[in-house]
């Protein structure tokens, strides 16, 4: 009982306990020793977030595993955590990729070891601590702990304009941060004292940052208040998914990063802002989230052609994947915004999709430009020729991104694009139009680089992925299959709490005659197109 009390506090934590041994007991020249303690200790958490798929019981209670403490008692803080469907799967995903990012800096990080492996394993408590906090300054303090490590991995370790990348990544974020933080603040008073710098009378409840306490009350928020408190979650959030036009962030930050830094910033950082919108902002601003849906739809269809039309001018392959990421989570946005539970599942199944994928493909991008110190696809040709089993994995990689049917990506853009068609057909024809795009600059990146003839002579004497290389990337090609042949163990952990969601931010949902539910919705809904 007391090892499953503390399950979510044990693994959050182990990698905190892991940067602290090779601070204090770890010497810079010992680079064998920092690999293996850090190696080690990502293995152990990824092993003891296991027993969540297990231990979580869909049928159950909205959330589980909880731990609640006392914190800051003067403002009604506490230290309260606890998982959904939506968490477990973000968890294991976090601590998966966590490791492989460790495992795959074995030969590209040379300098500075002590200090690199340190801000990893900081990092991942960071990330962990967002996707388990059920109290909103506990989720805060996380959300900014966790951009530290980050700035510095990318401005120690990064590429030629890492310093620019890295500031810029951290200023976006900041400013995004501070506005979520006012709107939590206003939710705070109104709840309790009320705002009376506008004349809001509060509830008179006693004062908490308690999630599960917020969303309560949520149905007694005033449509004004929502439309505030939704505009300044949605910067902060929309900042870190990043929506058009708040993406000029990632790219930057993508190519300038070293490569462990690109797999968990676009397998699992890009993931906090969606995993916002739909822990706080959809059941919290039910009124706001109905009416912004044309809004916000619209900049997350625009984000999946426009992302999809600049990756396929991109020369550069990491470029290009990052502006590939621009366009995926536009379709996570669309299946949150259509507000049903098709696209919302789709969504968040999409969310662990693009995290394999695309956290694969900067693995696979970061084993080339190792050996050659190039990612311009001019610069290869012929690859397959040299390096079968890379070539091998790169289109499998390439497959499940672009959403080949047998595929983890197939699933959720079909769910995604069911949820967005029963909400409008217009939707999902516009956003189809970005999967053949996808389909279109993947392909041809693939057959410039690896068909034809070996065009420089560098390229002859590639070795292959190694036996190490190849561990990193078959637990994603793994899962890339078995989400895309089997799906319904991801459908049943998630189903019980997108329909929670659902719920909230419609609450009439279940009780619309079947007919409705796959067609545009009545005026006076709240969620007229």
């Amino acid at each position: 009982m007391g090892f499953a009390t503390n399950l979510l506090n044990i693994i959050c934590y182990v990698p905190l306990l892991g940067a602290f041994v090779i601070i204090f007991l770890l010497k810079q020249e010992q680079s064998n020793a920092i690999k293996a303690v850090a190696t080690v200790v990502a293995g152990l958490d990824f092993l003891l977030s296991i027993p969540l798929w297990f231990v979580y019981d869909p049928a159950g209670p909205a959330f589980q595993l909880t731990y609640v403490r006392e914190w800051i008692p003067a403002v009604g803080a506490k230290y309260h955590v606890g998982v959904d469907g939506i968490s477990v799967l973000l968890i294991l995903l976090t601590t998966l990729l966590g490791f492989i990012a460790v495992y795959s800096s074995f030969s590209a990080i040379t300098h500075r070891q002590k200090e690199y492996y340190v801000f990893l394993l900081l990092l991942q408590t960071g990330m962990l601590g967002v996707f388990i906090s059920l109290d909103f300054v506990l989720f805060y303090v996380f959300w900014e702990v966790m951009l530290v490590p980050m700035y510095f991995l990318i401005g120690v370790w990064g590429g030629p304009r890492k310093l620019y990348a890295a500031i810029k990544f951290f200023l976006y974020t900041l400013v995004g941060s501070v506005l979520m933080l006012v709107g939590i603040l206003a939710l705070y008073f109104y709840n309790s004292t009320g705002l009376k710098a506008i004349g809001l009378p509060g509830l008179g409840h006693a004062p908490t940052f308690d999630v599960t306490e917020l969303f309560k009350v949520a149905p007694q928020i005033p449509p004004g208040l929502q439309f505030w408190v939704f505009l300044a979650f949605f910067v902060g959030f929309a900042i870190k998914v990043p929506m058009f036009p708040f993406h000029t962030w990632l790219p930057d930050a993508h190519v300038e990063a070293p490569t462990a830094g690109s797999v968990i910033l676009a397998g699992v950082l890009l993931k906090m802002g969606t995993y916002g919108f739909i822990r706080f902002s959809l059941p919290l601003l039910p009124d706001a989230t109905r009416k912004a849906v044309p809004w916000m739809v619209g900049l997350a269809i625009v984000g999946i052609v426009y992302g999809a039309l600049v990756a396929m001018a991109q020369q550069d392959m990491k470029k290009l994947v990052a502006y590939s990421s621009v366009s995926h989570l536009g379709f996570v946005m669309l299946g949150m915004f259509a507000l049903n539970p098709q696209g919302l599942t789709g969504s968040v199944l999409q969310m662990i999709n693009h995290g394999l994928s695309t956290g694969g493909l900067f693995l696979l991008v970061g084993i080339i430009y190792e050996r050659r110190h190039t990612r311009m696809i001019a610069d290869y040709g012929g690859l397959a020729k040299v390096m079968p089993v890379y070539a091998m994995l790169f289109m499998i990689i390439t497959m499940a991104s672009i959403g080949l049917p047998t595929l983890n990506g197939f699933i959720g853009e079909f769910t995604i694009l069911v949820g967005a068609f029963n909400r409008s057909a217009t939707w999902a024809v516009i956003a189809a139009t970005g999967i053949v795009l996808g389909a279109a600059y993947m392909l041809w990146m693939y057959q410039r680089a690896f068909f034809g003839e070996i065009t420089h002579e560098e390229n002859r004497t590639l070795k292959d992925v190694n036996l190490r290389e190849q561990w990193t990337l078959i637990p994603l090609v793994v899962l890339c299959f078995w989400i895309g042949l089997y799906p319904k163990p991801f459908f049943r952990i998630l189903e019980p709490s997108i329909m929670r969601v659902v719920q909230a931010v419609d609450p009439d949902y279940m009780n619309r005659p079947v007919a409705q539910l796959a067609a545009p919705l009545p005026a006076g809904s709240g969620q007229e197109q």
